[in-house]
């Protein structure tokens, strides 16, 4: 993936989350459909984990605001510019 004419490198986690992120951007997404579509529909473990990976998927596409979080709602793509 490139950003900015850049190549960054994802892990499949942080590829998926931007997946669900991408597929229409603006709309929220919320945690528990990242968590079941990047992890599981049946995962079981700590959401924090999704917290992680965005902070990681934040910093490799280093445009602030590209991920927006929506208090008490979930992530979505935001627009820059």
């Amino acid at each position: 993936m490139t950003v900015g004419g850049e190549e960054i490198s994802l892990n499949p986690k942080e590829f998926d989350i931007l997946q669900c992120l991408a597929t229409d951007p603006g709309r929220v997404v919320t945690r528990q459909e990242i968590l079941e579509r990047a992890w599981d529909a049946h995962w079981y473990g700590p959401t924090k984990v999704l917290d992680v990976h965005m902070a990681a998927l934040r910093r490799k596409l280093g445009v602030p605001g590209l991920v927006e979080t929506v208090y008490g709602r979930g992530f979505r793509l935001g627009e820059v510019g």
